[in-house]
């Protein structure tokens, strides 16, 4: 099947031996505002004026048809459409030999918007990340710089305080530093999945009981497990952080009974079919209908602060590293329910 230049995403520009524009396709017409019919058999400076970010025109910089013999094309770099939009170009020299003229001057075009949420997106996470950070180094360097100079002053009982509240602290460090692993592997499609037979239901009982040895009321929590579960290979590490994230979002920020519910299902969403279904419920406030598409991207908060807002992201990376899907709606009590299916699998060896 032939691809047609308006079948690309990025814009596309070609022009002849002779720097006459031949091929001006639909996503150039909308990077640069300029009609197909006006740019087509137009001098390729005409039909694309760019200008470097000082202000010269790029084309009698780079002068494609008459500059050295040796060069190919131009890297991508950041050039300026009339008006000051910026556009990523980049250009290629097509000769029928080495060193012989130039037949074709093949140009991409991109938008930047996509760059600059990128680089928006890396920004708030280092501002995130410092944010976290000064608060608990802050707290360590403190009691500890305390201890060191005036030991013999504090008792026994103030010395363990302040000493478990730097291991508090530290902890809080750690976890944050797990979280920017995470985020950088799922980012990079490296996250690894380590895949051994799972029973889901100890693993939910066994962080109910943790909540409950913490201080929580047993009452608080329900648990509605199926007597029959498909066998499950899964990375038990890394489901044990999306069970414990979703219990943790539930006891916080929810109210009432937390439920959760593991169930058989089949789903055509995930491969084989055969699959094993978790929800975890309260009821709570819920979560605003507008911002449910929001609710797995880095930073969402919701309406209470606290946190750094990466867990939910990183919840989502794990379920789909292993094959599944998670989703979230309003639970019938009004609270939120959070719900994510992850296939049978095979193990780590089969894998």
């Amino acid at each position: 099947m032939d691809v047609q230049p308006d079948d690309l995403p990025d814009g596309l520009v070609i022009a002849d031996g002779a720097g006459r524009v031949v091929c001006f396709n639909a996503a150039a017409v909308r990077i640069t505002g300029r009609a197909r019919e006006e740019a087509l058999g137009s001098p390729l400076h005409t039909a694309l004026p760019l200008e470097d970010l000082d202000g010269r025109r790029w084309w009698q910089l780079t002068d494609p048809y008459h500059g050295p013999a040796i060069r190919n094309g131009q890297p991508e770099r950041n050039l300026l459409l009339s008006g000051g939009h910026e556009v990523l170009v980049a250009a290629r020299y097509v000769r029928a030999h080495p060193r012989g003229p130039v037949e074709r001057v093949v140009v991409t075009l991109r938008g930047t918007e996509a760059r600059r949420r990128t680089e928006r997106s890396h920004a708030e996470l280092i501002a995130t990340v410092a944010h976290e950070l000064r608060s608990p180094l802050t707290s360590v360097k403190g009691f500890t710089a305390t201890l060191l100079a005036k030991w013999e002053r504090f008792t026994d009982d103030q010395k363990r305080l302040m000493l478990e509240t730097v291991n508090a602290d530290a902890n809080r460090v750690t976890r944050l530093i797990a979280e920017l692993l995470d985020i950088s592997r799922i980012d990079s499609g490296r996250l690894e999945v380590r895949r051994q037979r799972l029973d889901m239901a100890a693993a939910v009982r066994r962080h109910v009981e943790a909540h409950v040895a913490a201080g929580r009321p047993a009452s608080r929590f329900k648990t509605e497990i199926a007597d029959e579960l498909p066998d499950l290979w899964a990375d038990p590490d890394k489901i044990d952080q999306v069970l414990a994230n979703l219990l943790e979002n539930a006891v916080r920020h929810g109210e009432g009974t937390v439920t959760i519910e593991v169930q058989p299902t089949s789903s055509p969403r995930v491969p084989g079919g055969t699959a094993t279904a978790v929800a975890v419920s309260d009821e709570g406030p819920g979560i605003p209908e507008e911002s449910m598409s929001r609710v797995f991207t880095r930073f969402w908060r919701g309406s209470r602060r606290g946190g750094t807002g990466l867990g939910l992201y990183i919840v989502k990376g794990i379920v789909e590293a292993h094959g599944g899907v998670i989703t979230v709606e309003r639970a019938p009590a009004g609270g939120a329910r959070f719900r994510f299916i992850l296939p049978v699998g095979a193990p780590a060896f089969m894998a």
